[in-house]
């Protein structure tokens, strides 16, 4: 039976600096030989990096996750829903989409990872609304510009 796997909401609660302070000794302590659960455990378990407010340490959790994922492949399935929901914290929705929808594959019945997809496209769709809605700005601006010069250039 597969670990059940807390919705991407979880994400947006930070760690305490004390909670994650903990979780930093214990990764330093073991140094050079870090455990693959201790790596794990700093980068997303008990709400660690992934869940922090700063983005470089988004960025670490992720870092970390993609080492356990490449370096220890009993993980993977394990680490592809919080890559997901790590490079979704960091705006990276293409790597977002693509390591949630390797999970699907392999689950599609995951409710979390299904979760995740949708806000994914919902956060897709709305920068690229976004994106439409300032190119349109810009393009407005620069006729309005565009105009008053050409009207300037003919009364002379």
């Amino acid at each position: 039976m597969a670990p059940v796997l807390p919705d991407a909401a979880d994400a947006d609660s930070p760690l305490k600096a004390d909670e994650l302070h903990v979780l930093r000794a214990q990764y330093e302590k073991e140094g050079y030989y870090v455990g693959v659960q201790t790596k794990f455990n700093y980068a997303w378990d008990v709400q660690g990096l992934i869940k922090s407010s700063s983005r470089n340490e988004q960025q670490e959790g992720v870092r970390l996750l993609s080492d356990i994922f490449r370096n220890a492949p009993e993980r993977r399935r394990e680490c592809l829903y919080y890559l997901a929901l790590g490079n979704y914290k960091l705006g990276n929705y293409a790597e977002a989409r693509r390591y949630n929808d390797l999970l699907l594959d392999h689950e599609p019945g995951n409710l979390q990872a299904s979760s995740l997809r949708t806000l994914v496209d919902n956060k897709v769709a709305k920068e690229g609304m976004m994106g439409v809605a300032i190119l349109s700005g810009v393009a407005i601006a620069a006729g309005v510009v565009g105009g008053l010069l050409f009207k300037g250039s003919r009364r002379r």
